[in-house]
């Protein structure tokens, strides 16, 4: 692809997604990215940016000490922790009216927080939580699956679970379902100090460095003075996880600039934390400003 042609590729979607016309809604969005993260899509990787839609298929991947949190169309946020990863699958044509998915965690912990249920509206949720199937009825569940086994937890609300042919409902709020690998499933009281550490792991406190979509912070990753090395940087920023974008700028005298930039932060102190993390991921020299 001609150089001119990946430039205006790569500031399509900025462009999209201030200035498209209001269409129908998206059956899920990227609310909150704590980087590095990525949305998987017809065998093409890009990184995870706030305000991103999603669509049926999609695979969203988070890295090392990364977090993401996505709101689905009817009003429920599913929170991703570090090293997870999520496929999303969706038929409904109109998901703000009909809401009907499965949430496949396939890697790492979740937290699934339904919204109150507005008039009008249906809702069936499924979600997969390695080789457990939970059905969800209204409720805030907690989720993990790793190399040594499955766990759910119930905050509140009720749930059933299906595992190898063998169905658990949990009604008791603050109880988990665990299933170590290889052993039998068993019902157990969660604690809160076990949960709040459980909690923190899918959790994006202030100082952790995220990005939203209407931050006014912004971290420079740097500059370019051709189109082929403003791509070049641009390829490395996002094959690392961060969601940059290219600004054009005409320089004195004639020609073009190319700014690298990460947008969305809340603070200066939020956009440092993430500027020292893609400086680490990538030996970028960056700096912070508005």
């Amino acid at each position: 692809m001609p150089p001119l042609s990946r430039v205006l590729t790569a500031l399509a979607w900025l462009l999209l997604t201030f200035s498209a016309p209001a269409q129908a809604a998206a059956a899920a969005t990227v609310e909150v990215v704590q980087s590095p993260a990525w949305r998987d899509r017809d065998g093409f990787t890009e990184a995870l940016a706030a305000g991103m839609e999603l669509k049926s298929g999609d695979v969203v991947r988070t890295g090392p000490g990364a977090r993401a949190y996505l709101m689905l169309a009817e009003g429920s946020r599913v929170k991703l922790g570090e090293t997870a990863q999520f496929t999303f699958q969706t038929q409904s044509l109109r998901p703000e009216k009909s809401f009907r998915a499965a949430l496949d965690i396939v890697a790492g912990a979740f937290r699934f927080t339904t919204a109150r249920l507005k008039k009008a509206l249906s809702r069936d949720v499924a979600i997969r939580v390695g080789t457990a199937t939970v059905g969800i009825r209204g409720t805030d569940i907690w989720g993990k699956t790793d190399q040594d086994g499955d766990l759910v937890a119930l905050i509140e609300g009720r749930i059933e679970i299906t595992r190898a042919g063998q169905t658990s409902e949990l009604t008791q709020p603050m109880t988990y379902f665990d299933a170590p690998t290889g052993k039998a499933a068993e019902v157990k009281s969660l604690d809160l100090e076990t949960f709040v550490k459980l909690a923190r792991q899918t959790e994006i406190m202030a100082g952790d460095g995220a990005a939203r979509a209407r931050g006014k912070w912004r971290v420079m990753a740097g500059t370019a003075t051709n189109e082929e090395a403003a791509l070049e940087l641009y390829d490395r920023i996002r094959e690392a996880g961060f969601a940059a974008r290219i600004r054009p700028r005409q320089a004195e005298g004639g020609g073009w600039n190319y700014e690298l930039r990460l947008d969305g932060y809340a603070s200066a102190a939020e956009a440092e934390v993430t500027a020292a993390r893609l400086q680490a991921a990538t030996g970028l020299k960056t700096s912070v400003g508005r």
